[in-house]
């Protein structure tokens, strides 16, 4: 999984000497050097911004960087990839909460103590799937269905649905002559 260390971008970017990140100016250059970056990953991939030696990141900064990135890649300008936030404190979540709810979109997030847990918006029922997938770690339409006892067509509409989202990961599987998806945390 390539990792972004944002600490290291910011130094590299902006050489101000601070470990936080403030200001939208400062978010759009360190959002576009992630995006060029971005754009020699594999696709499939799941691309890690690590937060862990950033200090603040104000709403601005965070709506520039990861809103705005998280709404890119779901318009589908990033081919298929995925982003993963890792190491954030509980302020720094905050203010990334903020701007993803806002824009109405979410992102999975592991904060410093280890715990995953997801940033933004998202419908009760998908969020119910979400932890299914979370729990098993590898699941199929099929396993949700029985599981949950949904109709066969609602648990892979919702399962599309977080994949579509960027929040699972799906891939293509043959199995007994046919193809099937499977679904997959991040």
């Amino acid at each position: 999984m390539p990792t972004y260390d944002l600490y290291k971008l910011l130094k590299e970017e902006l050489k101000n000497g601070s470990s936080d990140l403030v200001t939208r100016p400062s978010g759009q250059v360190i959002r576009e050097r992630i995006e060029k970056d971005i754009a020699t990953e594999k696709d499939g991939g799941v691309i890690v911004l690590d937060f862990s030696k950033i200090g603040v990141i104000d709403y601005s900064c965070a709506d520039e960087i990861i809103a705005k990135l998280i709404s890119r890649l779901l318009s589908g300008e990033y081919g298929d990839r995925y982003v993963l936030l890792r190491g954030l404190t509980e302020n720094q979540k905050e203010n990334i909460e903020v701007a993803l709810e806002r824009k109405d979109i979410a992102i999975m997030a592991e904060m410093k103590d280890g715990r995953e847990v997801l940033l933004g918006n998202l419908n009760n029922y998908l969020k119910e799937t979400l932890n299914f997938v979370l729990k098993k770690g590898k699941v199929t339409a099929k396993d949700l269905s029985e599981t949950l006892k949904l109709e066969a067509n609602t648990s892979g509409t919702r399962l599309l649905n977080l994949h579509k989202k960027r929040i699972v990961k799906r891939t293509e599987v043959i199995k007994d002559g046919g193809r099937i998806w499977v679904y997959e945390r991040l």
